[in-house]
């Protein structure tokens, strides 16, 4: 009998330990960490300053990370950061490597079905950096030369697919992170790079020479940028969308947006000087993380 119970007790014990594994809750309130997964060049949502990661999404991840303090109870959660690619962003979420990846990252269709998100913090459109002296101003101007998109992303899918549609007979190649694909612009191994128009401005921004770049286009498409977790962890999602619903109602979104995108930002101390979008102004005020696209 004794070796039956003392069985049982152990098999109870493993379940517990295997309950709280698959948790971000369980595993804060038994005193794990949360990891943070984090970009080194998306200028101004998650980049890296100082040795540390930094920026608007960055600074809403902080946020939902008290919240789950808050709401496990303990008096401190241990943080570690991952640096991630956008290839290999998904991968973090989906093999458990990083509970919250904090950067730039579209929710559409086709990541919900292996990752969750939660309300976006910014709504954008994709459109093309160039060089100032560049003839291009369009899409359309692009016929016979080579455009450059980053790998895994959003704005690579939607170059391709409008090259393919329109047959415009456009070279695309992928740069493995934003910061190469601003750099071949430059040196004129591309004619010009296709990402998040916001992303683009915080680049050029970024650079030595501001104004040796500009943003031309029409949108490519519509990009809802949103923080990514695992979709299978309920708990832990209902905390942070609860938190991101708080942060808009309350408008401290509102001081961390002008925080990034309206006051000088590191490395160059120089402002991006973009107001929240209407479409982001609307679309908080019934803030949700279902999305019709």
């Amino acid at each position: 009998m004794k070796k039956m119970q003392a069985g049982l007790a152990l098999a109870l014990a493993l379940s517990a330990g295997m309950a709280a594994a698959d948790g971000v809750l369980e595993r804060v309130a038994a005193g794990g960490k949360m990891v943070l997964a984090y970009r080194d060049s998306s200028v101004p949502f998650s980049y890296v300053e100082g040795g540390k990661p930094i920026g608007y999404a960055m600074d809403l991840c902080q946020g939902i990370v008290e919240a789950v303090r808050k709401k496990t109870g303990v008096k401190e959660v241990p943080v570690s950061y991952l640096a991630v690619t956008s290839e290999s962003r998904m991968d973090a979420i989906t093999q458990g490597r990083a509970d919250l990846e904090c950067g730039s990252t579209t929710n559409n269709a086709e990541r919900r079905q292996k990752v969750a998100f939660t309300i976006p913090h910014f709504i954008t459109g994709s459109r093309l950096l160039v060089r100032a002296n560049s003839p291009v101003m369009k899409m359309e101007d692009l016929a016979g030369k080579k455009l450059v998109s980053t790998t895994g992303s959003a704005p690579l899918k939607a170059a391709r697919d409008a090259n393919s549609e329109r047959l415009m007979g456009i070279t695309i190649v992928e740069a493995p992170d934003h910061a190469r694909a601003v750099e071949m612009v430059e040196k004129g191994e591309a004619e010009a790079f296709a990402m998040d128009e916001v992303l683009l401005y915080s680049l050029a921004a970024s650079r030595s020479d501001p104004k040796a770049l500009k943003v031309v286009g029409r949108a490519l498409s519509i990009e809802a940028l949103a923080i990514m977790l695992s979709k299978n962890d309920a708990a832990f999602k209902k905390v942070v969308d609860d938190e991101m619903r708080r942060l808009i109602s309350s408008h401290e979104i509102n001081t961390m947006y002008d925080r990034w995108f309206q006051q000088p930002i590191p490395p160059h101390k120089r402002a991006l000087n973009l107001p929240p979008s209407h479409l982001l102004r609307d679309f908080w005020k019934h803030p949700t993380d279902q999305l019709p696209f």
